[in-house]
């Protein structure tokens, strides 16, 4: 197959760009850097490859690896607005347009809770629920407006998914892994603010086989890419200090992780928002997990990392 990859030179891009291309599809990269260049707002050139590919997988999106600045998060909702937008709109016009459109959201649409894990289904939508911050908020605000662009295209002949992903866990540089991986080896790898938030994940090796999974089945609308067993902090983190081998991780209450967060540049929502999210949409569609497990998980991460 044609797979065009809209913002595929981050961390999940190499991860899916490595495995489809190893599989045999062609696969274009569409960014601002490199590969098909495009500026993520408007119709160019690159909108060419669109027509006639049989799959669109969009990642374009400012990193969430930033200080919740208000211009951060200002730059986070346009640079995933505007981009869903124009993948619609190339999607559109095309004359072929492809089978499937594979749309990045995000788990974090899910509410702060600590109660029931959230599914496609009962799952509870976030904003303003008791014991967020007030600006958390804002990033359920982007993951709505962005699946808003995906559901509003006029795209009768493609079908499309909202992947609403947890932390994508591979052992390349930069990603979630690399940064929590940095922190347990520090010997910092405790309890933050508690340790009782669950933290949901998927293994790389899970997330490519989930992707094609959606793309050869007949599967539309929102789908959690998570493994099925999210964990809280404090045992996500143990799990992980014991596959690096580190016996020890000194616990940071909710004004520390604040400092450790401006220090390495990152805000605190990543660590103490408890995401408790489950595939059931994967599950009822008979995929079965390699890494359902975080221990197995991170042990085959660190090997591959060594």
């Amino acid at each position: 197959m044609k797979i065009v990859i809209p913002g595929g030179t981050g961390q999940i891009g190499g991860v899916l760009r490595r495995a489809l291309t190893k599989a045999g599809h062609e696969v274009v990269i569409v960014s601002r850097s490199s590969g098909v260049r495009w500026d993520g707002r408007t119709l160019g050139a690159w909108a060419r490859e669109v027509d006639g590919a049989d799959v669109v997988v969009n990642l374009a999106g400012r990193s969430v690896s930033c200080r919740y600045t208000k211009e951060n998060l200002a730059e986070m909702m346009r640079s995933r607005v505007e981009s869903a937008r124009v993948v619609g709109e190339a999607i559109a016009k095309a004359d072929n347009p492809p089978k499937v459109w594979l749309q990045m959201s995000t788990a974090t649409i899910y509410a702060h809770r600590f109660d029931a894990p959230n599914d496609e289904v009962s799952g509870i939508i976030g904003g303003h629920e008791p014991g967020a911050p007030g600006y958390w908020a804002f990033s359920i605000d982007i993951a709505k407006n962005w699946e808003a662009e995906l559901d509003n295209a006029d795209t009768p002949h493609t079908r499309k998914v909202a992947l609403r992903a947890a932390m994508v866990m591979s052992p390349d540089r930069g990603g979630a892994f690399d940064h929590l991986s940095w922190i347990a080896r520090l010997g910092l790898g405790g309890a933050v603010g508690g340790g009782r938030q669950y933290m949901s994940w998927i293994h790389d090796e899970d997330f490519v086989r989930a992707i094609a999974l959606l793309i050869r089945e007949p599967i539309a609308g929102p789908v959690n890419l998570a493994a099925p067993n999210p964990l809280s902090q404090q045992d996500f983190m143990r799990d992980l200090r014991k596959a690096w081998r580190v016996p020890v991780g000194l616990p940071a209450t909710r004004w520390m992780a604040e400092i450790g967060a401006a220090v390495i540049g990152t805000d605190t929502e990543l660590l103490l928002k408890s995401r408790r999210v489950v595939p059931t949409r994967l599950r009822e569609a008979g995929f079965e997990f390699h890494f359902p497990n975080w221990a197995e998980a991170a042990q085959n991460l660190v090997e591959r990392r060594r």
